[in-house]
């Protein structure tokens, strides 16, 4: 089972929320998953991410493959200086 970190497109017609998923690369964009770790509002400005490190870091750490955006958004958004 290949497990991917991807954006889950929630919200509404011209109005798009993201929910940051662990899933199994065969479900749907929208389907099943197996854990909820973060968000993203592309409609505040700038876009807000909000994303548990710790899960992200314990996904990675088995394997799990972060999308080609999700890459991208993380890229951009570094985590707050610990202090």
């Amino acid at each position: 089972m290949a497990v991917h970190i991807r954006l889950a497109r929630y919200g509404t017609k011209k109005g798009p929320f993201y929910r940051i998923v662990v899933t199994d690369q065969r479900n749907a964009r929208d389907g099943r998953f197996i854990e909820n770790i973060g968000t993203y509002d592309p409609s505040a400005d700038p876009g807000k991410l909000d994303v548990d490190r710790r899960r992200l870091d314990f996904w990675r750490g088995r394997g799990a493959q972060a999308s080609h955006t999700l890459q991208h958004l993380l890229r951009n958004n570094p985590p707050p200086a610990a202090g």
